[in-house]
């Protein structure tokens, strides 16, 4: 495996591993509920803005995904679209990138 897919690899757990700890802390406090979370992401401005920069890169990623592998025909790399939207973009790029750069046979 090549330096790169190495690093893209460790990106891909990375960008799990970060966002899920501030999540489950986040239900560890408030308990689990999925609309309290939203209203939170929402809190102000500033967090929106955020929010709503990662739901269109998460749809650009999507989009992307799709489209290149449809043309490739590497459709492992689709694992990345539930990444994207169940982790966040931060997992599911590098994820993608990762599955991309694979040897297709």
């Amino acid at each position: 495996m090549s330096g790169l897919r190495m690093i893209y690899l460790a990106l891909a757990v990375i960008g799990a591993i970060v966002p899920m700890y501030y999540f489950v802390s986040w239900f560890a406090a408030n308990g689990f509920d999925l609309m309290a979370m939203v209203d939170a992401w929402h809190a102000n401005d500033a967090s929106s803005g955020l929010v709503w920069d990662l739901t269109i890169a998460a749809l650009a990623l999507t989009i992307w995904a799709i489209a290149e592998t449809w043309v490739r025909r590497n459709w492992v790399a689709l694992w990345a679209i539930p990444a994207t939207f169940c982790i966040g973009v931060s997992c599911g790029l590098p994820l993608y990138l990762f599955l991309r750069t694979r040897p297709v046979v």
